[in-house]
């Protein structure tokens, strides 16, 4: 008999968390989900999104990201070239539980804004193509997650394409970036024969109907010829389970057929633990398979008080500090975003993990040690915004009216102050010169480039020592192409931009020492420092440290920071090519100090110059970024393609068959990639794609450095 699938109340236990909860919540803590939504470019996730959106009830229609209707695509960019740009925001109700979803871009331009995303968030839903599988941009958000410890569930989409394979993005899954991963669901048929999904949990098959555009779910008898690929699949469900959770495993070993209550939270706590990844599938552009995702959501990623109390540290003590989820906490909460509003001025989007930001609070930024006031509090919906007069312990929102605050800047009370761990930015790896059409428009660009900067981590501006140039620096060709973009349409600033260029970066390869005294008159006063410093190389990736390794007698506690300053300002211009140092440690080794003319200005000067004249001795070079490429070619031009990239300094990494395609993994100096999107279509007449993301730094061949140095 055929019926209408109906949802069970949520069944988390989460304890007595009345003690936890302020009047006036939209839901207790334990029905909140933070999550979002994460992966390749057009793997679907704002398809999947919207879909989100529609089944839950807050939209009445769903928009198509081809189309350029897409709720969370609102920037004009996006809905021109059909990608996400921009982590979107939004609330929603499903099972009594409330939904807060973030959707991330999944192009590698702007990873940043999945990393920011991730930071805040309690779990993470990764979407796969079913037919392109685990690409290039999958394990690098999947890292990131990782990193985060964020617990997740995959979703394999698009079963509806040709050439849509289950079973071998399932096993890619495993291969490349989880052991863990178990299927909780099925397919039911595949290409233009998917119908549905197998339920292994309920052991039920699904179907969706199309003319409720799959709002309706019919539940059927699972079809015979997929009835023992279902037994074999529900038996491994089981036996991973059991593995991965002690109350499972006990009542597995006394009956093999675990009942479904006691599978659901065992297979509960070993995701939110991270043992296991729950795997679906779906089409969710045919509107197949979008409510199960929604219901894993709620039944097996976690709620605030699932995650461990959030961990900072006392600005002035250093003192370790925990904050559990609790609205009856001392507030700490974290600035993760910050857009420029036309109409409502600059909006923080912000993360609450204790306490409640209530409208017309004064709250503390420890940073700036400075208090500003709450003015306008508002829940999100993508471009839209409703006021709200307080954001409670596990929600995400936004503040409005605020100045002083930036993005990784923690807010809390000022009584009881922590500071939360800062988000980390990955650096950009491609320049481009910039200027106004006329004169008059300077300050209205700077002003621009300043804004965009304070809202995307990864935009960087800068003058060229040299020359003058105002440069602006990103992670990618279309990083920067959007920026022009949206300094012409959104800031009304005519400029003129120069061709994108590789932002090389310096470090060292030997140990070099230099000392330098600072002694001159100044405006009347004599002005006195002595530092001695070492600088290192460390190894890739590891980024700069500074050890300041001399006693409070010889450098004084209120000059130790100028010298910190003077060193990051030598660091950030280099010797060679006046590009930013990177992978070195420097350790200040001696000072010497007159308590009568011994200044902060003299200070700062005597570590730069020291810092200079010890770079000079420890043989210095360039770094040039390297690009992870993966190219996908018919088999017929796979030689071409071969030899075009040994040309350009490329490194084959690996071969591998999709039929009928092949696809090359290979390592690629960014120098050599400009343009590679017309050379590649060029050579396969059109018929190859590829994608790349940032892989390393490495040091540029010498005959090619001289070239570059002698520009």
């Amino acid at each position: 008999m055929v019926t209408v699938l109906k949802h069970q109340q949520h069944d988390a236990v989460a304890g007595d968390a009345s003690a936890r909860e302020a009047a006036g919540r939209r839901r207790p803590l334990a029905y909140v989900r933070n999550f979002g939504i994460m992966a390749h470019i057009d793997a679907g996730k704002t398809t999947l999104t919207e879909r989100i959106l529609f089944y839950t009830g807050r939209l009445h229609k769903m928009g198509e990201v081809h189309e350029g209707t897409a709720t969370m695509d609102w920037m004009i960019q996006e809905q021109e070239r059909g990608i996400t740009i921009t982590s979107a925001a939004t609330v929603c109700f499903w099972r009594e539980c409330q939904i807060n979803v973030i959707d991330t871009p999944g192009h590698v331009d702007f990873t940043a804004e999945v990393e920011r995303s991730l930071r805040v968030l309690d779990g993470a839903v990764g979407v796969f193509c079913a037919v392109g599988g685990v690409q290039p941009q999958s394990e690098t958000v999947w890292r990131q997650a990782d990193r985060y410890g964020v617990p997740r569930v995959a979703f394999i989409n698009k079963m509806d394409r040709v050439g849509a394979d289950f079973n071998r993005v399932l096993a890619e899954i495993r291969e490349r970036l989880t052991p863990n991963a178990v299927a909780i669901q099925l397919p039911w048929g595949a290409e233009d024969r998917f119908k549905g999904v197998i339920d292994l949990i309920g052991m039920k098959a699904l179907v969706f109907e199309d003319t409720s555009l799959g709002a309706v779910i019919r539940t059927e008898a699972i079809p015979a010829d997929l009835a023992v690929a279902a037994e074999r699949a529900r038996a491994e469900l089981m036996e991973k389970v059991a593995e991965a959770d002690e109350t499972v495993l006990g009542a597995y070993l006394e009956n093999p057929e675990v009942p479904t209550a006691l599978l659901k939270a065992g297979l509960r706590r070993a995701t939110i633990s991270r043992k296991l990844v729950p795997v679906l599938c779906g089409a969710a552009l045919r509107n197949k398979g979008i409510q199960p995702v929604i219901d894993a959501v709620v039944d097996y990623l976690p709620s605030p008080l699932d995650i461990p109390p959030v961990q900072g540290f006392h600005p002035k003590t250093e003192e370790v500090l925990s904050r559990p989820a609790s609205d009856f906490e001392p507030l700490a909460a974290l600035a993760f975003k910050i857009v420029n509003n036309p109409y409502m001025g600059k909006m923080i989007f912000v993360r609450v993990y204790a306490g409640c930001l209530k409208k017309g609070q004064n709250v503390f930024n420890p940073r700036t040690h400075r208090r500003e006031r709450v003015m306008r509090l508002l829940q999100l919906h993508a471009d839209q915004h409703e006021e709200v007069e307080c954001l409670f312990a596990g929600e995400i929102g936004a503040l409005a009216g605020m100045k002083d605050i930036s993005t990784g800047d923690t807010i809390s009370s000022e009584n009881k102050p922590i500071v939360l761990e800062r988000i980390r930015f990955p650096e950009p790896v491609v320049s481009m010169a910039i200027e106004p059409k006329t004169q008059a428009d300077r300050e209205d660009l700077i002003k621009s480039l300043t804004a965009l900067s304070e809202e995307d981590p990864t935009f960087k501006v800068s003058t060229h020592p040299d020359t003058g140039q105002t440069l602006v620096n990103g992670m990618g060709e279309l990083h920067l192409e959007i920026i022009k973009d949206r300094l012409w349409r959104e800031y009304k600033v005519k400029a003129n931009a120069g061709e994108p260029t590789v932002a090389y970066r310096e470090t060292v390869t030997i140990a070099g020492v230099a000392s330098h005294c600072f002694d001159r008159e100044i405006g009347g006063c004599r002005q006195f420092a002595g530092v001695t410093l070492t600088v290192a190389p460390a190894p890739r990736k590891a980024g700069n440290k500074i050890d300041i390794q001399v006693s409070t007698e010889n450098l004084p506690h209120e000059f130790r920071s100028a010298v910190s300053a003077g060193i990051q300002d030598a660091l950030a211009t280099g010797l060679l090519g006046h590009f930013p140092v990177v992978d070195v440690v420097v350790s200040v080794t001696a000072a010497s100090c007159d308590l009568q003319d011994s200044t902060e200005v003299a200070f700062r000067t005597a570590a730069v110059m020291a810092f200079r004249e010890a770079l000079k001795e420890a043989a210095p070079v360039l770094l040039e970024p390297i690009m992870a490429l993966e190219i996908v070619t018919p088999a017929e031009t796979m030689g071409d393609v071969l030899g075009d990239l040994n040309a350009r300094r490329g490194k084959v990494k690996g071969l591998a068959s999709l039929p009928p395609a092949q696809i090359i993994r290979a390592e690629v100096p960014l120098a050599e990639l400009f343009g590679y999107a017309t050379a590649v279509r060029s050579l396969t007449r059109g018929r190859a794609s590829y994608t790349m993301e940032p892989f390393m730094f490495e040091i540029v061949p010498e005959q090619i450095q001289r070239r570059i140095l002698s520009r």
